[in-house]
């Protein structure tokens, strides 16, 4: 959001937006920018509006973005459909254009209770039941946004439909990586040898679907109670079911619980089953394995851009620094996983 508003000026320039273009009558009491967003400014909202009180979340677009990111207006179309399908997701409220700056989209959705912080979500003793419960709850949301196909919901402003329909959803996720690295000023070896078996390897699968594209610890809220809701749809993309399931498998997404592979906070066989159940959908070991070694290679290539829009000037953010030096090792993981190939094809057996 812009550097030079307080949040006074800037509380008054959202009120002004959101009366003008949405609820004449609403009145902004509180305004607060939340840290996170890659790709938007988030700023939480106190108002009132026709005698109630309403805590949200206004997400709007930033000056820059990541490859492959969404704007706001098309994000919001996309969470709109997944509400409709029984996501549980904050259903967008409204849409506006200057809320934070001028000429940028900006979106309101309800603020829910939880956290997304990665080691309280694994650790936090107080969210042992929730953790119990969340492959379960992740599966079900996982089926309900991959029920979305173009065939139906082809209107939906996601690009490159028909050019992922000629390629594959595997080889298409794959040339994006490589265009990433081109991008790059400095070569990465690990990850040119890491998309050269990628590329050798492309599973043979033709099914498209919406993925959310961040499906991980992170991005979803946790509160006591269980799973609050899924958030962050900024990469929602057409493509395999099997990348959403492979994402949240990451190493980067385990927060130092190696011991659980899914998000670290659970077993392979607790999301695998359960997402089996309710999705349809056979889990073949081969096409999985390949999505996790592209999952882990496409991190490395999104951390080393991270560090490079510090490093050139482009956002003068410390943090992306530290996440650029994580490029490193989702590399050697990559290249691990394709030695090791997939150790946990047993995943029926387990108890």
């Amino acid at each position: 959001m812009p550097e030079s508003a307080t949040p006074e000026a800037l509380a008054l320039r959202v009120e002004q937006a959101l009366r003008e273009q949405a609820a004449p009558e609403l009145r902004v009491t509180r305004l607060a920018p939340l840290i996170g967003g890659a790709c938007q400014d988030n700023v939480a909202l106190d108002v009132e509006l026709d005698g109630e009180r309403l805590a949200l979340v206004l997400r709007g677009d930033s000056p820059s973005s990541l490859p492959g990111s969404l704007g706001r207006r098309a994000e919001f179309a996309v969470v709109a459909r997944a509400a409709q399908a029984g996501v549980e997701t904050p259903a967008p409220r409204w849409l506006v254009r200057d809320a934070l700056r001028d000429g940028a989209d900006a979106w309101c959705m309800p603020r829910l209770e939880g956290s997304a912080i990665g080691r309280v979500v694994t650790s936090d003793p107080t969210l042992a039941e929730a953790r119990a419960d969340l492959p379960g709850r992740l599966a079900a949301n996982l089926a309900r946004i991959h029920s979305i196909t173009p065939q139906h919901d082809g209107d939906l402003p996601l690009p490159d439909l028909e050019a992922i329909r000629e390629r594959g959803a595997a080889a298409f996720a794959t040339a994006f990586v490589r265009d990433m690295l081109r991008g790059l000023p400095e070569p990465r070896p690990a990850l040119h040898l890491a998309l050269r078996w990628l590329e050798r390897h492309i599973p043979d699968e033709r099914e498209l679907v919406l993925v959310h594209g961040d499906f991980r610890v992170g991005n979803f809220l946790v509160a006591p109670s269980g799973l609050a809701g899924i958030l962050d749809w900024e990469f929602a993309h057409w493509g395999s079911p099997w990348d959403d399931l492979a994402w949240i498998t990451v190493r980067d997404w385990r927060f130092g619980r190696l011991d659980r592979p899914v998000g670290g906070f659970a077993r392979r066989a607790e999301l695998y089953r359960a997402y089996e159940r309710v999705s349809g959908r056979r889990v073949d070991a081969a096409t999985l394995h390949w999505w996790e070694v592209l999952g882990n290679a496409r991190w490395a290539a999104a951390a080393a851009w991270q560090g490079e829009r510090y490093l050139s000037g482009e956002v003068p953010d410390f943090e992306l620094v530290a996440i650029g030096r994580r490029a490193a090792e989702m590399e050697w993981e990559a290249l691990r996983l394709i030695e090791t190939g997939p150790t946990w094809a047993g995943w029926r057996e387990e108890g």
